[in-house]
C-alpha cells in the first residue's frame, strides 16, 4: 500500500470515528498462530460501522479481508497490506422466534461463534445444530465456507442470510439461492459480499438427548483431533471416494514436519504448528504431502485453509 493511501485511508478512518488500529499481529487473531501483521486493522461494533469500513476501503482503493473466529485462514508471514475487518464484534443477541410449524428460527448475528448458537439451541432444547458442536469458527465462516462435521451441514438448517454486496447494499438471499455445496457458497463467487447475519431453522427436542449428542461429539473431538496444538482443523478437502487423513496416512506421512509445521501423529488430515511455524512452513508441507498423495495414489488434495497473501 502506497504511504499517501494509508494516510487518506487513517485520516478517513479517523474523521469518521470509525475504531482501527495499525499495524496489528495477525497471529493471535488465528487458530493457527501463524501470520505478520495487518496494516489497518478495523473493529466495527454493527452494521453501520461495517458499511461505512467497506465503503471507505472502496473509495481508497484499500483491499481488504473479513475475518471470524480466524479457523480456517493462514495469514502471510509478510502480513496483509490493506484491511482486515474483524467482524466479532458485531454479536447481536439470538433471536429465536417460533414458527405456527412447530419449529423455531432463529437469527443470529455474523459475528458470533457456532458455539454461542449451538448452546442457545441447547438451552432452549432445539435439535439441528448438534453437529457444529465444536466447530470453532464464526456463523459468518460457516455460512461461507458451508461448514459440516459429523453428517451435517449449514445447509441443512439455513433459510436465508443477510448480506453487503458490492455497492454496499443491505440484502438478503434464501438459502435454495446460496449455492451450498461441499464447504462452498456463493460468497465464494462473491469475495465482495460480507455476510451480516444468518437464519436457522430448528426443531423441537428432547433436551437431554441434545445435550448427550453435543457432549458425545465434542468428545469425540477431543480422542481424534490434535486439539492440544494450533492448526486450522482439517488441512485439506475430501477427495471424491476417500478421505484425506486416510490418504497422507496410507502413503507413509504421518509426522511429516517442514520446520515447525507437522503432519499430525495423531489425525493425518491435520498440520498443526508444533512451535514457531511459518505460512512458509505450511505451504512447503502441504506442497510436499499433496506431490506424494498424488503419485501414490493419484488422488489430488485441494487445500481446504483459506491461505491469505
Amino acid at each position: 500500500m502506497q504511504q499517501q493511501t494509508a494516510v487518506t485511508l487513517r485520516q478517513a478512518l479517523g474523521n469518521a470515528a470509525l475504531p482501527f488500529s495499525e499495524q496489528e499481529p495477525l497471529a493471535p487473531h488465528t487458530t493457527f498462530r501463524i501470520g505478520g501483521a495487518a496494516r489497518f486493522w478495523l473493529t466495527p461494533k454493527n452494521t453501520a460501522q461495517l458499511r461505512e469500513m467497506l465503503a471507505l476501503c472502496r473509495a481508497h482503493g484499500v483491499r481488504r479481508y473479513l475475518l471470524g473466529n480466524g479457523s480456517n485462514t493462514l495469514f502471510s508471514d509478510e502480513g496483509f497490506d490493506g484491511a482486515v475487518i474483524d467482524l466479532r464484534g458485531i454479536d447481536a443477541p439470538v433471536v429465536c422466534e417460533s414458527q405456527p410449524d412447530g419449529t423455531a428460527v432463529l437469527t443470529v448475528s455474523a459475528g458470533s461463534t457456532l458455539g454461542r448458537l449451538c448452546a442457545e439451541a441447547q438451552r432452549r432444547g432445539l435439535t439441528g445444530l448438534e453437529f457444529a458442536c465444536g466447530i470453532p469458527g464464526t456463523v459468518g465462516g460457516a455460512v461461507y465456507m458451508n461448514a459440516g462435521a459429523y453428517g451435517g451441514e449449514m445447509k441443512d438448517v439455513l433459510t436465508e442470510v443477510t448480506f453487503l454486496n458490492e455497492d454496499g447494499a443491505l440484502c438478503t438471499l434464501p438459502a435454495a439461492e446460496l449455492a451450498l455445496g461441499y464447504r462452498t457458497s456463493v460468497f465464494e463467487q462473491h469475495p465482495a459480499w460480507c455476510i451480516v447475519s444468518a437464519r436457522v431453522r430448528l426443531t423441537a427436542g428432547d433436551k437431554d438427548a441434545i445435550t448427550a449428542q453435543m457432549q458425545d461429539f465434542l468428545q469425540r473431538r477431543r480422542d481424534k483431533q490434535p486439539l492440544e496444538w494450533p492448526s486450522a482443523g482439517s488441512t485439506f478437502k475430501r477427495p471424491q471416494g476417500a478421505f484425506a487423513g486416510k490418504l497422507i496416512e496410507d502413503c507413509g506421512l504421518r509426522g511429516l514436519q517442514v520446520g515447525g509445521a507437522q503432519i499430525s501423529e495423531k489425525h493425518c488430515g491435520f498440520v498443526i504448528n508444533r512451535g514457531g511455524a511459518t505460512c512458509a512452513d505450511v505451504l512447503a508441507l502441504t506442497e510436499q504431502v499433496k506431490r506424494v498423495v498424488r503419485e501414490k495414489t493419484g488422488f489430488v488434495l485441494e487445500r481446504e485453509i483459506r491461505v491469505v497473501k
